[in-house]
């Protein structure tokens, strides 16, 4: 029996820099939490954007705080073939090469050069977790999801460090083909 941790569906989302948030929100704008998610000191956002694509816009997606030194965009691959984006599958923050968009918020645009991102399946572990997982820090695992669609994610990112707690990442499209939700309990397996 592998390593047992509990999922969180990622949802398509935005982080912004600072600079990004002011132009889209007004100077000396912050971001207000609306409710804290999975890993500590991370949380949804009150604030909204239009993400604009070659094709159509998804409106009001979702800020996720606190702030980063570079924008990104989170989606689905569904989500990005929708308004017309080829996305690559990438680790958070690694954007180089990545393709851009435009956002969209009450206050202004931001005309992203890249930052659009399919991010690549992860659990997050803290240090301890991670040592009775018998993982590390970028190792890479499979996932074992039991039940009526049960299958297996390969090629899932270990992410381990003092500020993680355990829980596995899989955006909106992998855990509809696997039929699993916010708290499934899945398996790490090697």
């Amino acid at each position: 029996m592998g390593y047992e941790v509990k999922v969180g569906i990622s949802n398509k989302h935005v982080h912004l820099s600072q600079a990004d948030l002011e132009v889209l929100f007004g100077a000396g704008h912050e971001l207000t939490p609306q409710k804290e998610l999975g890993q500590p000191g991370q949380f949804a956002a009150e604030e909204k954007v239009d993400v604009v694509g070659p094709k159509r816009t998804l409106s009001g997606v979702r800020v996720l705080g606190p702030v980063r030194p570079e924008t990104q965009v989170e989606l689905a691959m569904t989500d990005a073939r929708g308004i017309g984006i080829a996305v690559p599958v990438r680790e958070s923050g690694k954007l180089d090469g990545t393709p851009g968009c435009k956002l969209v918020g009450p206050c202004g645009e931001v005309e992203l050069e890249k930052g659009v991102i399919a991010a690549l399946r992860h659990v997050h572990l803290n240090p301890q977790q991670a040592e009775e997982a018998g993982v590390k820090d970028k190792d890479i695992v499979s996932l074992r999801v039991g039940g009526e669609r049960g299958l297996v994610f390969d090629n899932v990112l270990i992410r381990s460090g003092e500020k993680h707690e355990a829980e596995v990442h899989l955006d909106t499209d992998e855990g509809n083909a696997a039929g699993c939700g916010n708290g499934t309990i899945v398996e790490i397996i090697k």
